[in-house]
């Protein structure tokens, strides 16, 4: 068994200590209600900080940004700027903190609080029990944002349970052998979108696209046909789902809590990885942090 899919099937746990986190000391570092903030990260980081922002500002706790840590706006004012890097030692990641030292307060959720991050970041809160040998990062994202969101008050134990039901149920017919691959969402869950694709991508070189729901009618559907597959994270916008279904495209979404929905994408992911004869742990490319030279 490869250690993505001991850390995939771990998630479950994960999210129930990070929920017991958000309520203890630690949630002091994390943004009070009215903040205007900026959440930053690379990668499927980013990708947790765009549903974590939407999930923030749509719940009518404050103003909320997300934005690649390369892509920061410098000129804007925050009352606080999160990064979340799973492994500290990001390049981008730790240029921004250390230019916002001393003019913004700055939070790292990071797995490893022993690593620059630590010198470069006001505050940490640290998900050591999240961190992930797989290159891959599947528990360490999922189990951050559950923080974020037990912290909004938007985490239920029916997250957790439907996590359990999608470890545990029988992945939907016919996926192993799709040729592409769109992945649907709509407010904060356009961020899980992007990141089941980017999941596919990693772990088993599948063909993906991600869009916000509503979107999907202004030209990405005619990517849709016989052996694709459309998948939608949350509620669909009327109509979509008939709409795909007469282009021939496989329809998949769930009554599942969307963040759960992810970790069937997460198994997918795996299960393809595995049929192809491809290592999820070390997957072509890539490596656990990107530092660049000179860094």
């Amino acid at each position: 068994m490869s250690y993505a899919e001991t850390e995939t099937a771990s998630q479950p746990d994960c999210w129930r200590r990070a929920a017991a986190l958000a309520g203890g000391p630690e949630a002091a570092a994390l943004p009070a209600a009215g903040e205007r903030i900026a959440v930053v990260g690379c990668g499927t980081s980013y990708y947790m900080a765009l549903a974590y922002a939407g999930l923030r500002e749509g719940s009518g706790q404050g103003e909320s940004d997300a934005f690649a840590a390369s892509e920061f706006p410098f000129g804007r004012s925050y009352d606080r700027v999160i990064a979340l890097t799973r492994s500290g030692t990001t390049t981008e990641v730790l240029e921004l903190l250390n230019r916002l030292r001393g003019t913004t307060r700055t939070v790292a959720v990071t797995a490893d609080p022993e690593t620059p991050v630590k010198a470069s970041a006001d505050d940490l809160v640290v998900l050591d029990f999240a961190d992930e040998r797989s290159v891959v990062q599947t528990r360490f994202a999922t189990t951050a944002l559950t923080l974020l969101r037990a912290h909004l008050g938007l985490h239920t134990g029916q997250a957790v349970a439907d996590a359990e039901t999608a470890l545990a149920e029988p992945l939907p017919d016919g996926l192993l052998d799709a040729a592409q691959f769109s992945f649907l969402g709509r407010g904060w869950t356009v961020g899980l979108a992007h990141e089941a694709a980017l999941k596919m991508k990693e772990a088993s070189l599948s063909w993906t696209e991600s869009y916000p729901a509503m979107e999907y009618r202004h030209g990405p559907i005619s990517i849709s046909t016989e052996g694709t597959a459309t998948w939608m994270f949350g509620e669909a916008p009327e109509g979509l789902a008939e709409q795909v279904g007469a282009t021939g495209a496989t329809w998949v979404d769930s009554p599942l809590d969307p963040l759960a929905d992810l970790v069937r994408v997460q198994r997918l992911a795996l299960a393809r990885a595995a049929a192809r004869g491809l290592d999820p742990d070390l997957p072509r490319h890539l490596s656990r942090s990107v530092v660049l030279d000179g860094s």
